[in-house]
């Protein structure tokens, strides 16, 4: 860190993004751009706090942050564009006095190249935004990041051929959208504006592709924002160099035609004149067919070449993706087969391990039991841990044989229960079916027609509208079922006290006719005797007699033909029929009292 004094504000951000955790960094950044904008700071100031930045590493942050995946930052693309904002701020006015080759050939390069990438990003999801506040916060966070990559290379006028070549420019040129088309544009001005010379200086290959570019808007657009855009920019390319003149006559034969027949009348016709007059002063006054044939192939290279760069455009983001893809598997496979390597062999040394135990413990247990068996029991010790272990090897190989000849047929065995399965369904399926009784032909019922249909529809609605459904609350519904448990209750009660009382009458009634019974047949008083005297004093002697009489009925019952019963087919044998004992019943004393 450098000795001299230092901003405050420097030295506080830095160690608080020191001691946070990674995923807040982005966020502490942001403060950046109230250290950068402070209105107390003077040029000197501003450039001393930029240099302290550079110094203590937060600009290489900023580099960093922004490489990363913009979508899990805290504000997502929003802070991304900000750190762009802030990172070009921090470039411009820099002079790096110690190792000033990192910073201009490496650091600086890197930075450009970072923003045309977030560049390329927010075209993309601007193009597949389909709400209108997603698509123009897109475009604003481009608009951004642009403006912040021409706030650089305008502080570095180096960086101007920097971003020219680099692809990812051109990737962002050659686009169909409107408004990115018109903002890169614009970014391409302002590169001719900073460095007029940078077109003879960059490759061939790139100063034709740029060209090729224009002359496709102008042939392909019908907008006029794109083609003034594309209009003036070739009129200030054709104002650069003389060579560049000749250039688009010789390779562009038709851009002339293009320009009086599609953009006359378009609103900018200053622009197209002039550049059809540097035209025209390259041009020959005779044209010969074989100049309009090379016109023309020259329109339709230019064409098919813009969209031949398309199309290899949109696949190259797939191929990449697919690389990605590729990579990250094979990367997962190896991982995964590491680890399972590794767990393998910590499960084989552990085996080991066990083993070794083991064995140590059975020897250490033979030499304590050769310590207590006596030397003339020794062999006949042996004898028997031999036959043990037989035994256990045995039990051991027989469980694992049958363990292994179980497998082997446990396919057979779910064919053969599933077999079972089907032939008992099968066999049920057809008891079902001969015991069904033939059915009376279906007859199909007649339908309504569709004045029957209205007239009960009709008949529907009256109903429900004179016979509205109650809503009851859920306050009226606990109510109501409370009212209905206690009436419930009452209920129960009542019954059992009525059942209660219905044996006692009954039981009051049988001993009414029993008595009555026996005085019906009792004798007279000059012929009674002792023993009917107990008849009347006794209470078992009634029971035991009416208990005789109701015996006899049964046994008179069932010895009775078979055709009076023949009403009796389905009743159970325990069930006497009521009709033939009742009045022998209606006369039974139940002893007992309540």
């Amino acid at each position: 860190f450098p000795m001299a004094a230092t901003d405050p504000q420097v030295l506080a951000l830095a160690a608080q993004i020191t001691e946070s955790r990674e995923q807040d960094i982005p966020l502490l950044l942001l403060k950046l751009k109230g250290i950068l904008s402070s209105p107390s700071l003077g040029c000197e100031e501003s450039n001393k706090i930029k240099q302290d930045l550079y110094d203590y590493g937060l600009t290489q942050y900023c580099l960093l942050v922004l490489k990363r995946d913009h979508s899990q930052l805290h504000g997502a693309w929003a802070t991304a564009a900000q750190l762009a904002e802030i990172l070009s701020h921090c470039c411009v006015g820099l002079e790096v006095k110690e190792d000033p080759e990192e910073f201009y050939k490496k650091f600086l390069p890197s930075a450009i190249d970072t923003l045309l990438v977030l560049g390329k990003r927010l075209q993309a999801r601007f193009t597949r935004a389909i709400k209108d506040k997603e698509k123009q916060d897109f475009l604003h966070w481009f608009r951004i990041v642009t403006d912040a990559i021409c706030w650089l290379f305008s502080g570095h006028i180096q960086l101007a051929a920097c971003v020219l070549q680099n692809d990812r420019f051109l990737q962002l040129l050659i686009t169909d959208d409107v408004e990115t088309a018109i903002i890169m544009m614009s970014v391409l001005h302002n590169i001719l504006r900073i460095n007029s010379s940078v077109l003879l200086q960059v490759e061939e290959e790139t100063l034709h592709s740029v060209l090729d570019e224009l002359v496709y808007k102008l042939s392909s657009t019908t907008n006029p924002a794109v083609g003034s855009a594309a209009t003036k920019l070739l009129l200030f390319v054709a104002k650069l160099s003389k060579q560049l003149v000749q250039l688009l006559t010789a390779r562009y034969k038709g851009l002339k035609g293009l320009l009086s027949k599609q953009w006359t009348g378009k609103g900018f016709d200053r622009e197209v004149n002039q550049l059809l007059d540097l035209l025209y002063l390259e041009q020959s006054s005779g044209k010969g067919e074989m100049q309009k044939q090379h016109q023309a192939a020259c329109i339709i290279q230019a064409a098919w070449r813009g969209f031949q760069t398309r199309k290899r455009l949109k696949k190259l983001p797939q191929a990449v993706i697919t690389l990605q893809r590729s990579f990250r598997a094979k990367r997962e496979q190896e991982l995964q087969h590491l680890t399972k390597q590794k767990e393998d062999e910590a499960l084989k040394l552990q085996m080991q391990l066990q083993r070794q135990r083991a064995m140590r413990l059975f020897h250490q247990r033979q030499l304590a039991l050769l310590e207590v068996v006596h030397a003339s029991q020794v062999n006949k010790y042996m004898q028997e841990m031999e036959e043990k272990s037989a035994l256990t090897i045995q039990r051991f190989w027989r469980g694992y044989r049958a363990r292994r000849i179980f497998h082997q047929q446990k396919q057979s065995l779910k064919e053969y229960k599933a077999a079972i399965i089907i032939q008992r369904a099968a066999c049920k399926f057809l008891e079902k079916r001969r015991r069904r009784r033939p059915l009376s032909p279906w007859k199909e019922p007649k339908g309504l027609t569709d004045e029957q249909r209205l007239a009960l529809q009709q008949k529907v609605d009256d109903y429900i509208k004179l016979h509205p459904a109650s809503q009851m609350s859920e306050e009226m519904s606990k109510e109501l079922h409370m009212q209905a448990q206690a009436k419930l209750a009452q209920f129960l009660l009542r019954s059992r006290l009525d059942q209660r009382a219905a044996q006692r009458r009954e039981a009051l009634l049988a001993q009414v006719n029993t008595d009555v019974e026996l005085l019906m047949n009792a004798p007279g008083l000059a012929e009674t005797t002792e023993k009917d005297l107990g008849a009347f004093m006794s209470r078992s002697i009634p029971v035991a007699t009416k208990a005789r009489q109701t015996h006899n009925t049964m046994l008179k019952y069932t010895r009775w033909p078979w055709w009076k019963k023949l009403g009796d087919e389905f009743m159970e044998d325990d069930v006497i029929p009521d009709g033939a004992i009742n009045t022998e019943l209606e006369t039974l004393f139940i002893g007992g009292r309540k």
